[in-house]
């Protein structure tokens, strides 16, 4: 390398902190150009982190709409507690149930219930029963999946706000038919598998609280697309961000920039007077 200050070669095993030609202290000569290329750096990629933190706020918690949004996408999950339908199994020496929803499902994989049901499905009378709660199991499995789906897309709404919400809107209106079509299976299977001494199928209201709110996340997201998510940003973050991406491809060089970059009026004041604050406590 060279002495930034008489142009001297300087070997690469010497350690020195100053050079041995002219006596610089190397590393301080350039530690104010290190340090105005760290302040650059650090404008730039604040700018960009800004920007994220606000598209956050827009998805999130930008208005009524999407706090109401973010209840209902909860909501949907949790409204499985209730269960589609179940599945009541009175057996010698046991008695057990496979009841379509959160608390019913955990309850029977704690007594074994679950692992059961291959065994039940090659029993003669109980059959239909086994069958009835196998096609309950499905369906609160898509439901499920479909709530799961949605509450994806949405945590990761902050990326492209239009594009999710559209999506969202798109799976909200799906999970709303999938829901009525659960019900609607679940009354069926009721009917049509018979009731024993041994085995009881009964039906419950989830695919119907699914629906209702699976189309209250619907007519949201809508809304939402019709007011708009813009986020608010700083006036010159989006240059920033892309003045970033432009550094890290190598485009544009750090020390070829202005300290500051870019900033705007009230950017200026808030530094001035950060200024003339440091400068009274120093004097």
């Amino acid at each position: 390398m060279k002495c930034p200050t008489c142009g001297g070669e300087i070997p690469f095993y010497d350690l020195h902190p100053n050079c041995k030609h002219c006596g610089v202290n190397i590393y301080y000569y350039s530690q104010d150009a290190l340090l105005a290329r760290d302040a650059k750096r650090t404008e730039l990629e604040a700018g960009a982190a800004r920007m994220v933190i606000a598209r956050i706020k827009a998805s999130f918690v930008g208005g009524g709409l999407q706090i109401a949004r973010m209840v209902f996408v909860i909501a949907t999950i949790a409204a499985l507690l209730l269960p589609i339908g179940a599945v009541r199994f009175h057996l010698p020496f046991y008695e057990g149930a496979l009841s379509a929803g959160w608390i019913g499902l955990v309850q029977a994989f704690k007594s074994g219930l679950l692992m059961k049901l291959p065994q039940l499905l090659q029993s003669t009378l109980l059959k239909p029963q086994a069958t009835a709660g196998l096609v309950l199991f499905a369906l609160l499995l898509v439901l499920l999946l479909v709530g799961v789906v949605i509450l994806a897309i949405y945590l990761l709404s902050f990326f492209n706000l239009k594009r999710s919400t559209k999506r969202m809107k798109n799976w909200a209106f799906a999970g709303f038919l999938l829901s009525l079509a659960a019900q609607a299976v679940s009354v069926v299977v009721k009917l049509i598998t018979p009731d024993s001494a041994q085995a009881s199928v009964s039906f419950g209201f989830g695919g119907l609280l699914c629906a209702a709110l699976f189309l209250v996340q619907y007519l949201l997201n809508r809304a939402i697309l019709k007011k708009g998510i813009e986020p608010t940003y700083r006036e010159y973050d989006p240059k920033r961000r892309d003045l970033l991406r432009q550094v890290r491809a190598g485009l544009v060089d750090l020390d070829e920039l202005p300290l500051p970059v870019f900033e705007s009026e009230e950017e200026h004041e808030a530094r001035m007077k950060a200024l003339e604050a440091v400068e009274k406590e120093e004097g």
